[in-house]
């Protein structure tokens, strides 16, 4: 077999992020990952990502749709790459068993799964872990694979995935969790952040997920910049619910939505439970179920979370003190902000600043 070998990046301003696709690829997992990394763009309207589709063979790739794609880059590319994204193939991702990859894909994906200058990932990141987790910082090591959907296969078919936590759609959770005994499967979140490994459920949650890396790579200007220009969700944490099972009963009844809406201008006021519920004009007991079955959070954890997200952009943007930050937030002190964020992003405040202050 011949090895893989490694192809230099084209742009070497630039993140490049490889897309390798197979026969079945679904198209819109394809194009998500184009649409949202290709648009991102630094403070002086430059490009941030450079967005290549690659395949084990270049050239023409079925999908699961009625027309082809052409992918113009190979596995050197794959294994060159400073992200690497694999979206699903349904007609061939649950037919995979460990050590079931081609070694050519395989050994590509080892090596872009790798730090630079290693041979292989080493087991769970430490010290550059997962966002959320006890010891989290933004790393300049861009290194790193992700998965779509059923693309989870692939990562732990080539072995990416052993003694780690992940994802899947959930329909396939349960084939997924039998066919690799060795991997942890999470079948209930959006996506599950390992460090240099991240998987996702379905389509949809593959955006959560690019959303996600934009955000570690360049803050979160420019993720919710992004977002903006494509029109979804800014943020939706990794933990959030995959779907939500809504009682036959309660259809037609009211959102939560209004009030969300108003929680957001509103976040530096101190926001209670009752007010929330009585804005959508509901009990308290009402709204915290409605609101669950809604977002996948309880009313506290969601309005926590509008508030470190309102904090980081706060920091990236302004020169305004810890205290008036933590003021214009909702956090009240300078104690109270930096608590959260060290038990959400595993970082200080003036860590967060100094990473990505100036992008």
């Amino acid at each position: 077999m011949t090895p893989v070998r490694p192809e230099t990046p084209a742009h070497s301003g630039r993140r490049t992020v490889a897309v390798l696709v197979r026969d079945g690829v679904l198209p819109m997992e394809l194009g998500l990952v184009h649409q949202l990394f290709g648009t991102a763009r630094s403070a002086a309207g430059e490009p941030l990502y450079d967005v290549r589709t690659c395949a084990p063979r270049p050239g023409r790739i079925r999908t699961d749709a009625d027309f082809p794609i052409y992918a113009e880059h190979g596995l050197a590319t794959v294994a060159a790459a400073d992200t690497v994204l694999v979206p699903a193939s349904h007609e061939t991702d649950e037919g995979l068993r460990p050590d079931g990859l081609p070694e050519e894909l395989a050994e590509a994906l080892r090596t872009a799964a790798a730090p630079r200058g290693a041979a292989a990932p080493s087991g769970p990141e430490g010290a550059c872990g997962a966002e959320g987790a006890p010891g989290y910082r933004p790393t300049r090591d861009p290194r790193r694979i992700a998965s779509i959907c059923t693309g989870s296969f692939v990562l732990a078919a080539a072995g990416l995935l052993d003694g780690r936590r992940a994802t899947t759609h959930w329909m396939s959770a349960d084939l997924f969790a039998r066919t690799f005994p060795s991997v942890t499967v999470d079948p209930g979140v959006l996506y599950v952040d390992e460090g240099r490994i991240l998987t996702s459920a379905g389509e949809a949650a593959g955006i959560d997920l690019c959303l996600h890396m934009i955000r570690r790579d360049h803050g979160a200007a420019v993720a919710a910049a992004v977002a903006r220009r494509t029109v979804v969700p800014p943020h939706r944490e990794g933990g959030q619910a995959q779907y939500i099972q809504r009682p036959v009963e309660s259809e037609g009844l009211t959102s939560t939505s209004a009030s969300r809406a108003w929680a957001l201008t509103r976040l530096a006021e101190p926001l209670t439970l009752a007010e929330l519920a009585g804005h959508d004009a509901m009990s308290v007991r009402t709204y915290s179920r409605r609101f669950r079955e809604e977002t996948g959070l309880t009313p506290v954890q969601w309005l926590t979370q509008r508030r470190v997200d309102r904090a980081r952009e706060l920091l990236e943007q302004t020169d305004h003190t810890v205290d008036r930050i933590a003021t214009e937030a909702g956090f009240g002190t300078g104690a109270s902000l930096r608590q959260h964020f060290q038990a959400g992003l595993g970082v200080s405040p003036g860590a967060y600043r100094s990473t990505f202050r100036g992008r």
